[in-house]
């Protein structure tokens, strides 16, 4: 099959939703994934995200190469809700930072990965709209301290500051690129974040999340 056709045939089942492409300077499929989605690859593929006061876990199987990356708003919620939900791949609970690293941990794990492999990068948490509450910091305290509780082999990361970041992940490697974004007059990133932010603090927790 060629590089073309996988575009709209994922490797895992569940991620049709997520926006591939041909990425043309890397010659692999490219997964672009926004605030509340995640995804897992067993090709060759990378996996890109622009990350502001959101944090993104790179994690994959360093003996397989099958990964993924998420990409979280809101640190952690115990919603019974979700708990008794039969929760979709792509869907609302993966805004919150405990069910989109258990999201992503679990289906690497359901697709031949295992857990004693697992490695771990972890980037994001800045602080770039002034005014809104400093949501990064407490990402960066909570997938800390999830790795750390989880017994995960956290091999790199990138955390707070105030600029936005864009992220490029290679799970078959293990190999992230990171651009930090210097001009904090970038709107689009700060626009999108609030939006999300505004959208998602009081939304109910069952169905699917409205991306921007």
């Amino acid at each position: 099959m060629s590089k073309k056709e996988n575009i709209n045939s994922p490797s895992i089942t569940g991620f049709e939703r997520i926006n591939r492409y041909l990425d043309n300077v890397h010659g692999v499929v490219a997964a672009k994934i926004l605030p509340g989605e995640y995804y897992v690859t067993k090709e060759d593929e990378l996996i890109t995200t622009v990350l502001g006061s959101c944090i993104s876990a790179c994690i994959r199987d360093k003996e397989s190469g099958i990964g993924g990356m998420n990409h979280f708003m809101l640190p952690v919620t115990t919603s019974d809700k979700i708990k008794k939900n039969n929760e979709a791949v792509v869907g609302n609970a993966t805004r919150y930072g405990n069910f989109a690293m258990e999201h992503l941990i679990n289906t690497i794990l359901s697709n031949g990965g295992k857990r004693k492999n697992l490695e771990v990068k972890v980037f994001g948490g800045g602080k770039i709209i002034p005014t809104l509450t400093d949501i990064g910091i407490k990402n960066i305290e909570f997938v800390l301290e999830y790795i750390d509780t989880e017994g995960l082999n956290l091999v790199s990361q990138d955390l707070g500051n105030i600029y936005p970041r864009k992220i490029i992940y290679f799970p078959k490697t293990g190999k992230v690129g990171m651009k930090k974004i210097q001009d904090l007059h970038n709107t689009t990133i700060v626009q999108r974040e609030r939006q999300y932010f505004d959208h998602i603090k009081n939304a109910p927790v069952a169905g699917d999340v409205e991306l921007f």
